[in-house]
C-alpha cells in the first residue's frame, strides 16, 4: 500500500525538478532576438495534436530539432509521423523560416521515412522515404502561408499511404550560423478530422535535361505531358529557378487553345500564388511549362542540379480532385516538341522585371491589407482584381439593427447605406387576392421607421425615417439631390420622399391600392433606376405586368417596353421584373428579370435591346442587381432559390463586356435565406439584404486562395467526366507516364462545416509574467498526477490484491497499425543516377530544389487567402 504514495512523491520530485530546468531554460533562450534562435526544447515536434476550437480541428508543428548545418548546400530531413489512425485533413501551411537562413522547404507524404532519428543528412543517398513520397508543400524566398480553399484538403492517415511527414530543409548558405547558432525552421500545419468532399495534390512539371549555354541570352526549357486521369482543378501554382530564371509560365492546352494557369518570376517570393483563371484539366489536355533562362554572365554551361552552381525549372500546380478519384502527387518530366511550343503565347517569352522597389513591396505586403482593391487609374474607380475574393465582414453591423423583412438597399449622397424593411409587416400567402389587391389594410401602415441610414462601416444607425407610410416596401434608390425614390407592392404606386427625416411624399406615381396595367397604374411595382444626368426615371413593373415604364423627374410619362431579344422570333417575357440598375457610363439600364433567371440591358433613351447575362450559375433566377464602372463595367448580382433547379444561393461578380463570372460571394456563418437587393458602395464594399433573415451582410474583397465555388465545380459535371474517363481509360494507364493512378478505398462524406484555423500569437512577457507562469504549469500538472495516485490507490484497496495502472497507448504504438497504400511520387535521386553526367554528389535523392544563395532580402508577410464552400438552398418566399 505504501509503494504507490512513495513511488508518486518521487515522480512528483522529479516532475518539478524537470520542470523548473525548462521553465529556466526556455528564459534564458527567450532573450535571444533572431527569428530561428530558439530553444532546442521549443522546437522539437510536438507529438500530439494540440486541439483548437473543437474535437475536429487541429494543429501540428514540425521543426527542425536544434539543427546545425556543417557546411553550404546542406540537405536536413526530419520524419515526423502522422499523429492519428484516422484519415485527416491539412488545410494550411504556416512556414516559419527565413530565407537568410534556409534556401527552401518541402514537405513530403509517404508511409516509411527512410530513418525514424531525430535528423538525418538527407544530401546524400539515403534519401527521404524508403517508398515513393509525394510532395505536399514547398517553400522559398519568404513566400508567405499557403491556404487551402474551403471544403480542399491534403489527405493523410489511414487510406492515403501517408503515415509519415518528412520535412526536407535545404540550407544553402552555412555563414548565416557562423555565430554558432541552432536552427528550429519549420512549418505549422492546420488540420481537420472533418471528411473533405474534394483532395489536395500536387502537379509538378520540371525540366530534367536543359542545358544554358555561357554567354547565351535566352535559353527555353519546355516541358509538356498529355493528361489521362480525372479532372484536376488548378487553384495555385509557384514557380521555381535559381538565379538565371527571368520568367516560368505554365498552360493547359485543349483543343489547341492555350489557357495560362500562372506565371511569374522566380525571384519573387516563390509562394503559391492564386490560378489564373477559372479552369479545369480533364482527360486528352496537354499540360505544358516554359522557363526561360539567360546564361549572361556565365563563362559555363549551366546543368540542371541541386546546387548553388546549377539551375532548376519547376512549376508547381497545387490542384484539388473529386475525392472518389483524389491522386496526392502526378509529375511530369517530358520534353516540349518544338512544333508544340511553336504556338506558345508570347507572354512566356517575355521576362518579368524585378526591380529592388518591387521586392520590397512584395515582402512587405502585411502593411497593405487595407488596400483590398485595386485603383482603375483610368477611371478612378477601384475594380476587384483576380487575386482577389469577396468575403464577408462577420463583425457588421456591430450592434443588432432591428429589422423585419429586407426589401431594399440604396445609397446616399454621402455613401452611407440606406436600408428599406417591412418592419413587423410580412408579405406572406394571404397578403394578396387573385386580382394582386392587398388584403392587410386593417393593420394600417408599418409603425417603425421603415427607412434607415447606416454607417457603412460600423453599421451604427445614423438617421431613420419612414414611420406610418408603407406597407409592403419593396424597391429603394436615390437621385441627385439624394430623395427617395421607393415602391411599395401593397400601395402599387412609386413614391418620391424627402431624405430630411420629415416623411414628406414629394410625388406618387399610380393609384394607391388599386392595381393596373395602363399609363397611370402600376401591378406591384419592384424597382425604381434614376438617370444621373436627366433625372429620368425607370420603373420595373412588376409581380403582375412585364416592363419597363420611363418617366421624366416630375413624374410625366415617357415610354415603356418589354423583355429583349437578339431574335425577336423567339422573345421570352419578362417574368418579374425584380431590380433595376442605371449604368451611367453607358447609359443603359439594367434588369434582374427574376423568374428567367437573365440580366437584360437596354438603351435608356430608346429603349432598345443591347445584351442578355444568362448563367447555368444562377440556378433558374436571378433577385437583384446593381453596377459599378470599374474597368469595363461589373455587375454585382444576386440569385434566389428555383422550384425547377437547384442551385446555391450566392453573389456573383460579372464582367459587363465578356459576361464571364469573375467572383462568387456567400455568408461564411449565417447562409442566405433570400438575398434580395444588392448594392455596392464607392470603396468597393458590398451589402446584401436579406428578406427571409431579415439582415444586412457586408462583403469587402481580400487577397485570398480561390475557392472550390470559384473554380465552378458542380456535382453533375463531376460525375459526367468521371464517366468518360472510365470509358476512355485503361486498368493500367499511367499519369504524366510516370504516377500511377490509384483509386481510394474510402469515400470521404459532404461536409459544409467551416474549419476554422487559429493562429499562433506570440508575445513578449513580463519578469512578472514569467515568475506567475511556472506556478501555473506546476499546479496544471500536479493535479492529473494527483488523480492517478488517487484512482490507484483506490484500485488497490478495492481488490486488496494487485495495482495496476495502465498507461495511454503512445503514438508510436497507435501509427503501428496504420495501413495504407503507397503515394507515385518522383525519385530525383535514382532518376538523375541513371542519366549520364547527372550524378553529382549532394544530388541523389535530394528534392526538387536547388540552392542559389539567395539572402539579404526582407522576410515577406502571410498573405490573406480565401475560403469558401457551397451553400445548400433555402426555402422560397415573395
Amino acid at each position: 500500500m505504501m509503494r504507490v504514495p512513495v513511488f508518486s512523491l518521487v515522480i512528483l520530485v522529479f516532475v518539478c525538478h524537470s520542470l523548473s530546468l525548462e521553465i529556466q531554460n526556455h528564459l534564458y533562450w527567450s532573450k535571444r532576438s533572431q527569428e530561428n534562435i530558439l530553444d532546442p526544447s521549443d522546437c522539437v515536434s510536438r507529438t500530439e495534436p494540440r486541439q483548437l476550437l473543437n474535437s475536429h480541428n487541429f494543429t501540428v508543428d514540425i521543426r527542425m530539432p536544434a539543427v546545425f548545418p556543417t557546411g553550404s548546400d546542406t540537405y536536413l530531413c526530419m520524419a515526423f509521423p502522422v499523429p492519428t489512425t484516422r484519415d485527416a485533413y491539412i488545410v494550411d501551411f504556416i512556414p516559419h523560416a527565413s530565407m537568410n537562413t534556409v534556401h527552401h522547404m518541402l514537405l513530403f507524404g509517404c508511409q516509411t521515412p527512410v530513418s525514424t532519428s531525430s535528423f538525418w543528412d538527407c544530401g546524400s543517398v539515403k534519401g527521404t522515404c524508403e517508398d515513393e513520397a509525394s510532395i505536399m508543400y514547398a517553400w522559398a524566398r519568404n513566400a508567405p502561408p499557403t491556404k487551402l480553399p474551403k471544403d480542399v484538403g491534403f489527405r493523410v492517415g489511414r487510406n492515403s499511404g501517408m503515415s509519415y511527414f518528412v520535412l526536407q530543409i535545404h540550407y544553402g548558405d552555412v555563414s548565416a550560423f557562423k555565430d554558432h547558432h541552432r536552427d528550429c525552421s519549420g512549418l505549422t500545419l492546420t488540420m481537420t478530422f472533418k471528411p473533405q468532399p474534394f483532395i489536395a495534390g500536387i502537379y509538378l512539371l520540371m525540366s530534367v535535361d536543359t542545358v544554358i549555354l555561357p554567354g547565351k541570352r535566352v535559353t527555353n526549357a519546355d516541358v509538356a505531358c498529355d493528361y489521362s486521369s480525372y479532372p484536376i482543378y488548378p487553384f495555385a501554382f509557384r514557380t521555381h529557378t535559381h538565379h538565371l530564371g527571368k520568367v516560368v509560365s505554365g498552360y493547359r492546352i485543349r483543343n489547341g487553345k492555350w489557357s495560362l494557369i500562372g506565371r511569374q518570376s522566380p525571384q519573387l517570393p516563390q509562394a503559391f500564388y492564386p490560378a489564373n483563371k477559372e479552369m479545369n484539366v480533364q482527360y486528352g489536355d496537354t499540360i505544358a511549362a516554359r522557363c526561360v533562362f539567360t546564361g549572361e554572365g556565365r563563362t559555363s554551361k549551366t546543368y540542371i542540379g541541386g546546387t548553388s552552381d546549377d539551375e532548376m525549372c519547376n512549376f508547381y500546380i497545387m490542384y484539388y480532385m473529386d475525392n472518389k478519384h483524389a491522386i496526392p502527387y502526378m509529375n511530369c518530366m517530358e520534353t516540349g516538341s518544338k512544333e508544340l511550343f511553336r504556338h506558345i503565347p508570347a507572354e512566356a517569352n517575355v521576362p518579368i522585371t524585378v526591380s529592388a522597389g518591387h521586392m520590397n513591396n512584395m515582402m512587405h505586403v502585411e502593411h497593405a491589407t487595407d488596400d483590398r482593391l485595386l485603383l482603375d487609374t483610368n477611371k478612378g474607380k477601384m475594380v476587384l482584381d483576380q487575386d482577389y475574393h469577396l468575403e464577408q465582414v462577420s463583425a457588421w453591423p456591430q450592434n443588432s439593427l432591428q429589422l423585419g423583412q429586407v426589401s431594399g438597399l440604396a445609397l446616399d449622397s454621402d455613401s452611407n447605406l440606406v436600408i428599406f424593411h417591412r418592419g413587423e409587416h410580412r408579405w406572406g400567402l394571404g397578403s394578396f387576392n387573385s386580382q394582386a389587391q392587398y388584403q392587410q389594410r386593417s393593420l394600417g401602415p408599418i409603425q417603425q421607421s421603415t427607412i434607415l441610414v447606416v454607417d457603412p462601416v460600423k453599421g451604427r444607425i445614423l438617421k431613420a425615417s419612414g414611420r406610418n407610410m408603407f406597407y409592403l416596401p419593396h424597391g429603394i434608390t436615390t437621385d441627385k439631390d439624394n430623395n427617395y425614390w421607393v415602391t411599395d407592392v401593397a400601395l402599387h404606386q412609386v413614391l418620391k420622399v424627402s431624405s430630411d427625416g420629415r416623411d414628406r411624399t414629394l410625388l406618387e406615381l399610380g393609384e394607391a391600392f388599386t392595381p393596373g396595367s395602363d399609363n397611370n397604374h402600376f401591378c406591384q411595382p419592384t424597382d425604381v433606376a434614376v438617370d444621373t444626368e436627366t433625372g429620368n426615371i425607370f420603373v420595373s413593373d412588376g409581380y403582375c405586368n412585364a416592363r419597363i415604364l420611363k418617366f421624366s423627374a416630375d413624374g410625366k410619362y415617357l415610354s415603356q417596353w418589354g423583355a429583349g431579344s437578339s431574335d425577336r422570333r423567339r422573345r421570352t417575357p419578362f417574368q418579374i421584373p425584380h431590380s433595376l440598375v442605371f449604368l451611367s457610363d453607358k447609359k443603359e439600364v439594367c434588369v434582374a428579370d427574376r423568374e428567367n433567371g437573365r440580366i437584360q440591358c437596354f438603351i435608356a433613351e430608346t429603349g432598345e435591346f443591347v445584351k442578355e447575362i444568362k448563367r447555368d450559375e444562377f440556378g433558374g433566377e436571378v433577385f437583384a442587381i446593381t453596377y459599378s464602372p470599374a474597368g469595363d463595367g461589373l455587375i454585382f448580382a444576386v440569385n434566389g432559390e428555383s422550384p425547377y433547379r437547384s442551385a446555391p444561393l450566392r453573389g456573383f461578380v460579372i464582367n459587363y463586356s465578356t459576361k464571364e463570372i469573375l467572383d462568387t460571394f456567400s455568408p461564411n456563418k449565417k447562409e442566405f435565406k433570400m438575398p434580395h437587393d444588392i448594392v455596392e458602395t464607392g470603396d468597393g464594399s458590398i451589402f446584401v439584404g436579406d428578406a427571409v433573415s431579415k439582415s444586412v451582410f457586408k462583403f469587402t474583397a481580400q487577397k485570398l486562395h480561390r475557392s472550390v465555388k470559384k473554380a465552378g465545380i458542380e456535382v453533375q459535371e463531376l460525375e459526367e467526366i468521371e464517366a468518360f474517363v472510365q470509358t476512355k481509360m485503361k486498368p493500367d494507364q499511367n499519369i504524366s507516364k510516370t504516377a500511377a493512378i490509384q483509386e481510394k478505398q474510402t469515400v470521404a462524406q459532404q461536409s459544409d462545416s467551416r474549419v476554422e484555423v487559429e493562429e499562433k500569437k506570440s508575445s513578449e512577457k513580463s519578469n512578472r509574467q514569467d515568475s506567475v507562469l511556472p506556478a501555473i504549469i506546476s499546479t496544471l500538472l500536479l493535479l492529473p498526477l494527483l488523480l492517478v495516485i488517487f484512482i490507484g490507490v483506490f484500485m488497490c484497496w478495492r481488490k486488496n490484491k494487485q495495482c495496476e495502472v495502465k498507461e495511454p497507448h503512445s503514438v508510436g504504438g497507435i501509427l503501428g497499425k496504420i495501413k495504407g497504400k503507397a503515394v507515385s511520387s518522383l525519385n530525383l535521386g535514382n532518376f538523375f543516377a541513371s542519366h549520364k553526367g547527372y550524378s553529382r554528389q549532394g544530388f541523389d535523392q535530394l528534392s526538387t530544389e536547388g540552392s542559389d544563395q539567395e539572402k539579404n532580402v526582407e522576410d515577406s508577410s502571410d498573405s490573406e487567402n480565401e475560403e469558401y464552400s457551397a451553400l445548400p438552398p433555402s426555402q422560397s418566399c415573395s
